[in-house]
Order: C-alpha cells, then structure tokens, then sequence
C-alpha cells in the first residue's frame, strides 16, 4: 500500500513537473513570436524587383483540347487573366517572414502575389484533372510538370504525375518528382515525399 502511495505522488509529481516545462516552453515560444512580430513591423519597405516573378506560358498548353468543355474553358479564361497579374510563390512564407525581408508596406502587394499563385497551381490541377478522366494523360502532364517547376504544393499534381511516368516506364522522373518535393517549403512537402517514398520505395534519395 505504502509503495503504490509513493508511485502515485511521483507520478504526480513528474506530471506536474512536465505540466509546468510545457507552459514555460509555450510562453517563451509566444514571446519569441511577438518579439519577432515587433520587429517585423518596424522593417521599412524594399524593392521588390528581386522577387522571382512567374511568367504563365500559355502558348505551351493544350489549349485546343476540349475547347468545348466548361471546366477546360473556364481554366483557360483563369490562366489568361493570370497573364497580366504579378505571380509569385510565397508558399510556406508567413506573415512576419515577409515583412522582415520586404518590409511592413508591402505585405498587401505580397499577399496578392502569393494568392495568385494559389489559384495559378490550383487551376492547372483543376485542369488536368478534366484532361485526365477523359484519357488525355499526356496533355494533363504538360500542365502538371509545369506546376511541378514552378514549386506547388498541390499533391495530387506529384501523384498524378508520378503514376503517369510510371506507366510511361519513365521511373528515373520519379525521383526527380521527390526531389522536387523535397525543396517545397510547406509541410505537403513532406507528406507529398512520404507518399512517393511508400508508392515507389525503388527510387529512394
């Protein structure tokens, strides 16, 4: 009896032990954001003429594939008034990441860059999703190995692809799929790498 008394107050005590370590552990992390955040917001505004500005090669897609289809046409009108816009891949960047390099001024400006290339990634998968189900798979890998070199994150573009040069016999592209995935700056990196990984464990980095 006397032994499982003195179990049960180690046991609350390592517990009350690891309650406090998480809540300094958390305050100093909640400190260091607002600290960084403070800093940020003093930053005064940069060029932006560095910034690595994404060009939409319309001309190389297939355009002239189910013209006729809602979806495919709706994409296209999407990708065309792309063109004009300024396009940058901010994926995995936060807030305050932004401001410390570009400055507090510019964060609407960068903001809208990086919402157009959400919807530049995301339309192109909307896209060769449509190319896909209808049967053509090498027109939906233009599109897709285009995201691939711009840096998305969207998963099922890797996937898609992977399985379309498997078929191909093209394995060797696979592991520049992982490679690719590999240098993507949000946690879909990661679970995309994982997957390649389960999917085809021959073509390991």
């Amino acid at each position: 009896m006397t032994f499982l008394l003195l179990a049960s107050a180690i046991i609350i005590i390592l517990i009350s032990f690891n309650v406090k370590r998480q809540k300094k552990i958390k305050a100093l992390k909640e400190d260091a954001f607002w600290a960084r955040e403070h800093r940020a917001n003093s930053v005064r505004r940069k060029s932006l003429d560095g910034l690595n500005y994404i060009s939409i090669p319309l001309e190389n897609f297939p355009t002239h594939v189910l013209q006729q289809d809602e979806v495919v046409s709706e994409c296209i009108e999407l990708l065309e008034s792309l063109t004009s816009q300024k396009i940058v891949n901010l994926t995995g960047y936060s807030n305050t990441d932004l401001k410390l390099e570009y400055g507090t001024a510019n964060i609407t400006l960068l903001s809208e860059y990086d919402q157009n290339y959400t919807l530049l990634v995301r339309t192109l998968q909307k896209w060769a999703d449509v190319l896909i189900e209808t049967g053509y798979m090498e027109e939906a890998s233009v599109l897709m190995e285009y995201a691939v070199s711009i840096g998305t994150d969207v998963s099922r573009t890797y996937y898609e692809l992977a399985k379309y040069w498997d078929y191909q016999g093209e394995r060797e592209q696979i592991r520049r799929l992982k490679k690719q995935a590999e240098a993507i700056r949000s946690s879909n990196g990661r679970i995309i790498r994982r997957h390649l990984d389960a999917e085809y464990p021959d073509f390991r980095l």
